[in-house]
Order: C-alpha cells, then sequence, then structure tokens
C-alpha cells in the first residue's frame, strides 16, 4: 500500500496541474473501494484546479466549488499521458482530461477511493492524528501510549496517533531506533519515544527524497520507481 511518502512523491508531481481546467472526466469502471457517484463527471468537469494537498495518505484536490479526496488504496497510481495517446493499461478506471494531457487512475485491486465533498472536511479526514513531519514531538506520542497495552508497531500504524507511518515505515524506524515492534505501548518511555520520533520524521524524509518504495505495485506518475528499498534495513 502506497505509504505517506509515495503519496507525498505523488502530489508533487500533479503540481502542475494547479491552475488548469478538467475539461472532462472519463470513467471506465465506477467499483472501486466506494462506487463512483453518478454525478461525479458533472461536479468536476469544466472545474479548475485551485489546489492539490496531502492529508495523512489522501490527495485532496481543491476545486472551484468542491473537493475532491483520493485514496490510493492498496494498488492505486496515477499516471500522466499526452490527450492523443490511445494507449490503455489494463485497470485504468478514471481519467481526467485536460486541454493537452490527461490524469489516469489505475488500480488492479480496486481498494482506491475518489469522492467529492463541499466544505472543509470529509468523514476519512476528521479523525486523522498529527503529521509526522509538522510539528508532532515526543511528548505527543508518549501522551498517546500511556493508555494502550498493545504493540508499538500497531499503534504507530493507528492513523489516530499518527499518520501515514505504514509498515514499511514503521519497521524501519523501529528496528533504527534499536525497539522491538513487540514491545507494549505504555512501557516506551519517553526518551525512548523522542529516538522514535526523530527516526520516523528522518526516514519518511529520506523516501521522500528517494521517491519513495516500489515494492508491488507503485509507481511515481511518469512511471520512475521508488529507490528507498536499497536502504531497507
Amino acid at each position: 500500500m502506497p505509504e505517506l511518502p509515495e503519496v507525498e512523491t505523488t502530489m508533487s508531481a500533479l503540481q502542475p496541474f494547479v491552475e488548469k481546467k478538467i475539461v472532462s472526466v472519463d470513467i471506465n469502471n465506477r467499483n472501486l473501494r466506494w462506487k463512483i457517484e453518478k454525478d461525479f463527471e458533472k461536479n468536476i468537469s469544466n472545474k479548475k484546479i485551485i489546489s492539490i494537498t496531502r492529508r495523512a495518505k489522501y490527495i485532496i484536490f481543491k476545486l472551484e466549488k468542491v473537493f475532491l479526496i483520493l485514496h490510493l488504496g492498496m494498488s492505486g497510481s496515477l499516471r500522466i499521458s499526452r490527450n492523443d495517446d490511445n494507449y490503455f493499461v489494463k485497470h485504468d478506471h478514471i481519467e481526467f482530461i485536460f486541454e493537452n494531457e490527461k490524469i489516469i487512475f489505475n488500480d488492479p485491486r480496486r481498494f482506491g477511493v475518489m469522492d467529492i465533498f463541499r466544505g472543509e472536511s470529509h468523514k476519512l479526514l476528521d479523525h486523522l492524528g498529527p503529521e509526522p513531519l509538522e510539528e508532532w514531538s515526543a511528548k505527543d506520542l508518549y501522551d498517546k501510549l500511556q493508555k494502550r497495552k498493545s504493540a508499538i508497531k500497531i499503534c504507530i500504524l493507528d492513523q489516530k496517533v499518527v499518520v501515514g507511518v505504514g509498515n514499511i515505515y514503521a519497521c524501519e524506524a523501529l528496528n533504527r531506533s534499536g525497539i522491538s515492534p513487540m514491545r507494549l505501548a505504555n512501557k516506551i518511555k519517553l526518551k525512548e519515544c523522542k529516538t522514535l520520533v526523530e527516526e520516523i520524521k528522518i526516514i519518511l524524509s529520506e523516501a521522500i527524497q528517494a521517491g519513495g518504495s516500489t515494492l508491488r505495485d507503485f509507481a511515481a506518475v511518469d512511471g520512475t520507481l521508488g529507490y528507498f528499498p536499497h536502504q531497507f534495513k
């Protein structure tokens, strides 16, 4: 599953589409994790993209009057193609058509999510924890762990504790911190939380610089693979 670095890499690559207008939308398969609503095309066609941001593992397109939220799911990816390129790839479900090019959403397992919302929030975003690369501290983590009797790795994967740190990076950060993933979360000391938070921030930053991690399905929007697996411990 794409984690924070892969989603950040994808979001950054989409920035050239800010201020461009979605001319039309072609949907080949509406059956993702949630079925694409029948008015999806109507609600975003002829709308200019105001901004493209990331929250946790979600990419959020701010359009004129509406927002589009995207989750890549287990195997989803985006790629950019020219409009006159009619090359169809199996599992290409949605195409966002611009004046000269298009963004194509491909998802073999169909666990991805696309939904339109109005206002400033969405039910998928309401209960998320802090962003690890922002003002997230050892004290924040330590306080969240005090009443948790599950393994520390399970807690790091909990999006209410901290967002975006999936299985790959939780394993790597715990290894670098010298903390067993099976340690009970409420037994982790504040000093250890400091080390763990620092390692999570470092490892996520390194992974973003490397273009994320490609295991089975993930590739950047230009088709290149992430090179962070070369640094896996």
